[in-house]
């Protein structure tokens, strides 16, 4: 079993979905987590469940975040959001904020962590990417494009990570069983004129050859496997956790 005793992990979004998950396998194999989240009851919660600590961050005050120090040996870019829309419908301010949160955010977590992480000649940078982090889809062209900046993020982290002990990966899941994906099917149902109770066969897993959702806990197990010591030599990759999409 992977252990994680005496590792400090920093998870974005940490109070629900994939980042409870990674967070709750992490403090199961020994690790003392930070749960970063902008709700702060929910941070609470997730924290006591699993004796962690609650950090209310609002990712998307990026300027906070620009003279941060993070004692953290595993840092976990999870927290994200959707906004559903063609490209001339779409609202500026939104696809800013998208990409404050899903990258520039992601950016200045990476950089408060790697002092800490060179100083130790260990660290583990995880980022949550997604199957549109090498793919798109029409209507999420801030979401895309994010995840397309993510990837070159964590590949350039990894390079300059490599010499001090530093890896950093991608994962990237279709999609998931969790709020995020589940507060999205009425925007789906509207985008593309069908029945939401038809927007997860008809949109979500038509491209999938296993005909299911994610579960966060799968997530978590790949999340667990990357933070650890026989990961070392794994880094500057992107994990695909598709159901076969990419397969096509």
């Amino acid at each position: 079993m992977t252990d994680l005793t005496g590792k400090h992990a920093v998870v974005t979004g940490g109070a629900s979905g994939i980042g409870r998950a990674i967070a709750a396998a992490y403090a199961a194999a020994g690790a003392r987590v930070t749960v970063a989240d902008r709700d702060e009851a929910a941070a609470n919660t997730v924290a006591a469940e699993i004796g962690g600590t609650a950090w209310v961050a609002d990712l998307d005050d990026t300027a906070s975040l620009e003279g941060l120090s993070l004692d953290a040996d595993i840092l976990v870019n999870n927290a994200g959001m959707q906004v559903i829309n063609p490209i001339q419908d779409f609202d500026p301010a939104a696809w800013r904020r998208m990409h404050r949160v899903m990258l520039e955010a992601p950016f200045l977590l990476i950089r408060a962590c790697l002092p800490h992480m060179y100083a130790n000649n260990w660290g583990r940078v995880i980022n949550i990417s997604s199957v549109h982090g090498v793919r798109a889809s029409p209507f999420k062209s801030s979401y895309v494009a994010a995840k397309h900046g993510l990837e070159g993020l964590s590949k350039v982290t990894a390079l300059e990570g490599g010499p001090h002990g530093v890896t950093s990966n991608c994962i990237n899941p279709s999609y998931v069983r969790t709020p995020l994906v589940e507060n999205q099917i009425a925007d789906q149902a509207r985008i593309h004129n069908i029945a939401p109770e038809d927007v997860v066969e008809k949109i979500m897993l038509t491209e999938c050859a296993v005909k299911r959702l994610i579960e966060p806990d799968e997530v978590g197990a790949l999340a667990l496997f990357l933070a650890s010591d026989e990961a070392g030599m794994v880094t500057g990759a992107s994990y695909l956790m598709d159901g076969g999409w990419t397969s096509r």
